[in-house]
């Protein structure tokens, strides 16, 4: 999923030249609505070079084609032209879209849709980030809604560090897992005491979904000395998840202090894709 939507964003560089087109075509003559329509017609063709071309066209008129480009996204029944329009709206970076973006990530039914409408909220940083938080409150949508909506803050990661934090002591355990996840940029370039004081709490909160993601985060980051002891003690936990997660951390970080607690674990351990992680950690870390 990551490589598909990384291939949905928008480079920042392709972000700034976008914009630049779009004030100077904007400073030469404004296109009237049947010009729009015209432009929004064409995200319908079916080769894909003639649709960029038309979105392109549309980020250069800017604002004033995002009723169409709206109407599109949400009320299209052809499914091409309701994608085009999700990757269209991204070019034309106007936050205002925000709310319509959600709308087709949560209701539409074709799952191409539902990402590059992902692809599209990433890029507004943290003017999405309550959006995001809104999906993942909600218990109606799916794990794939939910995935793509944790993508999401995780994308924006450190351009919205203080949102994020504060979502990261959330009550929702969803909202909190995303959060914690999507801290990893933020600590890696500041080494901010609250944000890792976060993740360790989160390593032994009382939901299991958002020990996990502390543990993974763990492993990413460079050692972080007082939370691999925790990570050590976690290979006694009774949810084979939490264990797997921290025997794939303790590989990543190298921990050699691990080998003898996973020895002794190989020992008694039960599930066979925890067994075959504790052999390949031990076999990692020895090397």
């Amino acid at each position: 999923m990551d490589n598909y939507l990384n291939s949905e964003i928008t480079t920042e560089e392709e972000s700034e030249k976008a914009k630049g087109d779009k004030q100077n075509t904007m400073s030469k003559k404004k296109s009237s609505q049947k010009d729009i329509k015209l432009l929004i017609k064409g995200l319908s063709d079916e080769n894909g070079l003639v649709r960029r071309n038309y979105a392109i066209a549309l980020a250069e008129v800017g604002s004033a084609a995002l009723p169409e480009l709206i109407k599109a996204l949400l009320n299209s029944k052809n499914v091409i032209q309701r994608r085009a329009a999700a990757k269209t709206l991204k070019l034309v970076n106007d936050p205002s879209a925000l709310p319509h973006l959600i709308k087709a990530l949560t209701n539409d039914s074709d799952s191409v849709v539902q990402f590059s409408a992902a692809g599209a909220i990433a890029i507004f940083g943290e003017a999405a980030v309550n959006h995001l938080i809104i999906v993942l409150e909600n218990q109606e949508y799916t794990e794939m809604q939910y995935g793509l909506a944790a993508w999401c803050l995780e994308f924006i990661g450190a351009k919205a560090s203080n949102a994020i934090k504060k979502a990261a002591k959330s009550k929702n355990t969803n909202v909190k897992s995303a959060a914690i996840s999507a801290l990893e940029e933020h600590i890696r370039q500041s080494q901010d005491q609250e944000a890792i004081q976060l993740v360790e709490s989160a390593i032994n909160d009382t939901a299991e979904n958002v020990q996990i993601e502390a543990i993974k985060l763990v492993g990413k980051l460079y050692r972080i000395e007082s939370l691999i002891p925790t990570l050590i003690l976690k290979l006694k936990h009774k949810n084979p998840d939490i264990r797997k997660s921290s025997i794939l951390s303790l590989i990543q970080l190298n921990i050699n202090e691990a080998i003898n607690p996973l020895r002794d674990l190989l020992k008694i351990e039960q599930d066979k894709n925890v067994i075959a992680i504790i052999k390949l950690a031990i076999k990692k870390i020895n090397n």
